[in-house]
């Protein structure tokens, strides 16, 4: 049996068993989407157990990482800290701190998203745990604190006390470690002693991404491009925008200057490393989303799509 379906033994019955206002042990009766379009994943909440002490080793000290993984890369304040997605993969939360902000650094595997918030709302700390819950097949987070549901791909609590609230996004970049070693050279990683006991070097998700059939339901399909084409997705003023790697890629350019809402934005792009990154005319990044297609179109159904010339 493929190692990513083996998290989903044990807790079908319990999900059946909960009545309709809540699944998994979160009300949902206040739920901003469709309560029947959010699904057990088969955990229970923090069956999947985020990181709250994580432990960090200095770069040029890491030897548990290779060139040509993949990780995280976050700098706040001019600290800059990686995360390998092999170890986020089996965590899929880090609670912590970068440049004495508290962030939490999220990883949905099965949508392949990372997305980073400052983790305060209304100048409160809060922090979080994998709810063992998704919508559109992508990880909601819940807060410890109201134990409200949040979703990674919509920025917002969509149950809960909090149903409504945004926390503040902060661009995270997903590339292999070598590149991310070649921009920030004093960056920090995160270390595989978790406390836990995982097969940090292997991927449970292996099989699933070479298929492109979904294990959860989503609410839109769209078959303009495949299931796990990655894109990079930009929201701007109301205004979300997809930029395909293959259309990325057919346009042949590093950096490629477009627009969204009326803004003019500038994406890289780097084939070689498959990582995309936008900023704004000005230069500063904005807080952009890789994801499978299918995730983002499902999310976003009335995307704008940029096509290479």
């Amino acid at each position: 049996m493929p190692k990513y379906l083996q998290r989903t033994l044990g807790w079908i019955m319990l999900a059946v068993a909960l009545p309709a206002a809540a699944l998994n042990g979160f009300d949902l009766s206040q739920s901003l989407v469709d309560k029947g379009a959010i699904e057990f994943a088969g955990q229970p909440p923090d069956g999947i157990p985020a990181l709250d002490t994580p432990q960090f080793v200095e770069a040029k000290a890491a030897q548990h990482i290779s060139p040509d993984d993949h990780v995280l890369g976050l700098t706040v304040f001019g600290e800059s800290k990686a995360y390998p997605t092999k170890i986020l993969a089996w965590h899929e939360i880090v609670n912590d701190f970068i440049g004495g902000v508290p962030v939490v650094i999220s990883y949905c595997p099965l949508c392949r998203t990372a997305v980073a918030f400052i983790a305060e709302a209304d100048g409160v700390p809060l922090t979080f745990g994998v709810s063992g819950l998704l919508y559109n097949s992508n990880l909601l987070l819940y807060d410890r604190e109201t134990e409200s549901l949040w979703s990674q791909l919509y920025w917002r609590a969509i149950a809960g006390p909090m149903a409504g609230t945004r926390l503040r996004r902060i661009p995270v970049t997903q590339m292999r470690w070598q590149e991310w070693l070649r921009k920030r050279p004093n960056s920090l990683v995160l270390s595989d002693d978790t406390g836990f006991q995982r097969a940090y070097d292997s991927d449970p998700y292996e099989d699933y991404d070479k298929s492109q059939g979904l294990l959860f339901s989503v609410t839109r399909t769209s078959d303009r491009y495949r299931n796990k084409d990655k894109v990079l997705g930009v929201w701007l003023n109301g205004r979300a925008k997809a930029y395909p790697f293959p259309e990325l890629r057919a346009a042949g350019v590093e950096m490629l200057v477009d627009g969204v809402a009326g803004k003019e934005i500038l994406i890289h792009f780097d084939p070689t490393t498959e990582s995309a990154r936008a900023y704004a005319a000005n230069g500063v990044e904005l807080p952009a989303t890789v994801s499978y297609w299918f995730a983002w179109y499902a999310f976003y159904p009335g995307t704008a799509v940029y096509e290479a010339p």
